[in-house]
C-alpha cells in the first residue's frame, strides 16, 4: 500500500457514511421527490467511485478482491458520464443495500495500515 492509500480509504469511507446518512430514514418515494438529497447522494458516490478508481490503480488486485469496489467505480462512471440516464431507484437501493460490504473491507484495509476509522 502506498502512502496515498490511507487518504483515499478515508475519503471513500467518508463518502459511504455521508451517502448512507443522506438516505437514512428516507423512503424511496421521499428520495425520488427530493432533488437536493439525490444530488448530495450522487456527489458522494462520485467521490467514492473516484477514490476507488485511484485505489485500484495503486492496488490493482483490489478490483477483484474488494467486494463492490468495481460497483462503486461503475456507478461513478454512470453518474458522471451518463448523468441523463441515471436511475434514481437503483442509486437509492445501491446505497441502502450494497455499500456496507465495501465499507467493512475498506475499514479493515485502513486499520491494517494503522489508521483508525
Amino acid at each position: 500500500m502506498t502512502d496515498r492509500s490511507p487518504k483515499l480509504l478515508v475519503d471513500a469511507l467518508g463518502a459511504i457514511d455521508l451517502a448512507r446518512g443522506f438516505v437514512a430514514n428516507c423512503s424511496l418515494a421521499g428520495y425520488l421527490e427530493d432533488k437536493m438529497r439525490r444530488s448530495a447522494v450522487e456527489r458522494q458516490l462520485e467521490i467514492l467511485g473516484e477514490a476507488c478508481v485511484r485505489l485500484s490503480r495503486l492496488e490493482p488486485s483490489w478490483i477483484d478482491s474488494v467486494p463492490n469496489l468495481k460497483l462503486a467505480i461503475d456507478l461513478r462512471n454512470r453518474i458522471i458520464h451518463g448523468y441523463d440516464s441515471v436511475d434514481d431507484e437503483i442509486v437509492y437501493w445501491t446505497v441502502i443495500d450494497d455499500l456496507e460490504p465495501l465499507k467493512a473491507v475498506l475499514g479493515k484495509l485502513l486499520s491494517a495500515r494503522g489508521w483508525l476509522t
